[in-house]
């Protein structure tokens, strides 16, 4: 993956997302917890796929942005087409482009006429924005073959710090609505808490093949460690990772900041 530099010339779409590449893959700007968090969830993520999906299998990246995973996907030779409703961030994408099989298909994924369903679907932090979370993962499955993967990240929801509704107590989910598709943190409406997962996948045909939590409190600089991650060798840091991965679940639930799933389509 090319890194690009900042230019006057780019369309406004482009510059508003560069600051989440110098941050997210360069490690500038913003803070050293968001960094960190990002490159252990990129990490995770692609964990999780190269475990079970062969080279060369079809990923639909749905709300891709600016790519870093389409992009790392193709490099490791799946056949990857990204997908975003900013259709105009194509070219963004472009420019960081070195090898591998990419396709680019802009516009609402659930609207688009895919030619066939695809071997797997990656999901990273969009659910967390939708007002119905499950009609989100069903359509999702909706679009993989059966015995392929669904791949999502979203942010905790039993993390001691989130104060957002549970989604399984919500009466009414259509309330949030209007808000909904709303970038950053502030456009979240709920965090989906480690228990409602599978109960979602469940409704949506899917298995829950593998969920892991991941990214502490302390590396993430959410408990006033920020200047702390700033002078800490990154070998120390991610030794504290290591050490709450080695924690009671009932514990990690409560601590750690993220989660990632796999969920396997079921026959019909």
């Amino acid at each position: 993956m090319k890194r690009v530099e900042l230019q006057e010339t780019w369309p406004e779409t482009w510059k508003t997302t560069y600051p989440f590449d110098l941050a997210e893959i360069y490690g500038g700007g913003r803070t050293r917890g968001h960094t960190y968090a990002y490159q252990n969830r990129f990490r995770k993520t692609l964990e999780l796929i190269t475990e079970v999906l062969p080279k060369g299998a079809r990923i639909l990246d749905i709300a891709a942005a600016q790519g870093n995973f389409s992009l790392r996907l193709a490099e490791l030779g799946y056949d990857v087409t990204w997908n975003d409703l900013r259709g105009d961030l194509s070219g963004y994408v472009q420019l960081k482009y070195e090898h591998g099989k990419i396709a680019f298909a802009p516009g609402n994924a659930f609207e688009i006429d895919f030619p066939s369903c695809f071997d797997a679907i990656l999901i990273t932090e969009i659910i967390e924005h939708v007002a119905h979370p499950d009609d989100f993962l069903a359509k999702c499955a909706s679009l993989v073959k059966p015995g392929g993967y669904v791949f999502m990240t979203t942010p905790n929801g039993a993390y001691f710090k989130n104060k957002l509704p549970k989604f399984s107590e919500c009466p009414d989910p259509s309330v949030y609505e209007s808000i909904q598709f709303k970038p950053n943190a502030d456009g979240h409406i709920f965090l989906l808490h480690p228990d409602e997962v599978e109960v979602l996948a469940n409704q949506a045909s899917l298995y829950l093949d593998h969920l892991v939590l991941f990214t502490n409190s302390l590396t993430n600089g959410h408990v006033k460690t920020e200047a702390l991650l700033k002078v800490l060798p990154k070998i120390m840091v991610h030794g504290l990772e290591r050490l709450t991965d080695s924690l009671p679940r009932s514990v990690k639930e409560k601590l750690l900041v993220h989660m990632a799933a796999r969920f396997v389509k079921l026959a019909q």
